[in-house]
């Protein structure tokens, strides 16, 4: 199955060698191009892409709105964030708003592919221990107290003990293989478990379940590792 993209970015120049990479990688292809983040809620809406690259700084609505209307508007696409720098407030903003991951614009095209691919995907987050490390850093930033909000403690109630477990794993950014291997279960076992969580959190993906863990308290900025 080909993997449709739709590229957004107010760089033509940027659009054009996005295009020449992912055009040429199997099983990918670029379907609609959008120059601010308006434009590219109207293109997503006309073409639904299975994944949209997100600036986040465009002209008009930024990449965090543009990626809260296509959310709203419960288009099947996934975002993927593009950013120059690893620690930018607007990506952290990009995730609460629903996009599915982030990617450093210096990537290499394997990893461009690779990260478009992952998202489309859906099982695994992309860069699981760099998106921690920016959820980390903006919860300290903001000076987030760790106190839940009403529904956050709700959706966070409706898991039982052993997911909440599972929960915090995938925090700390270990795939279902890694999962499976610390609580010593099948792979398969772990990915029921995470798609569990995913479906009674109401979380699209497992970046929403980042955010989620940080925002409900269950996991603390900084803390000691499972795996340390």
């Amino acid at each position: 199955m080909t993997i449709r993209v739709v590229l957004a970015d107010d760089d033509a120049l940027m659009r054009a060698g996005l295009t020449v990479v992912l055009d040429n990688a199997t099983g990918v292809e670029v379907v609609g191009e959008a120059g601010d983040g308006l434009q590219a809620v109207e293109v997503c809406r006309a073409r639904t892409p299975d994944v949209v690259l997100m600036d986040v700084r465009m002209p008009g609505i930024d990449g965090i709105e543009a990626t809260r209307r296509v959310v709203a508007a419960g288009l099947p696409c996934r975002v993927l964030v593009l950013t120059t720098f690893r620690h930018d407030e607007y990506v952290w903003g990009a995730l609460r708003a629903g996009a599915s991951g982030f990617l450093l614009k210096r990537a290499s095209p394997e990893r461009l592919v690779d990260a478009v691919r992952t998202v489309a995907e859906g099982d695994t987050l992309l860069d699981p221990a760099v998106t921690r490390e920016l959820v980390e850093h903006f919860v300290l930033s903001s000076g987030a107290s760790g106190v839940p909000s009403g529904d956050d403690a709700r959706r966070v109630a409706m898991l039982t003990q052993r997911e909440i477990q599972v929960l915090r794993l995938v925090a700390e950014g270990l795939s279902n293989a890694e999962i499976a291997d610390l609580l010593v279960i099948a792979e398969s076992t772990a990915k029921t478990h995470v798609k569990r969580i995913l479906a009674k959190i109401d979380a699209r993906d497992r970046a929403q379940a980042v955010v989620l863990a940080y925002r409900a308290g269950l996991m603390l900025p900084g803390a000691t590792r499972t795996r340390e």
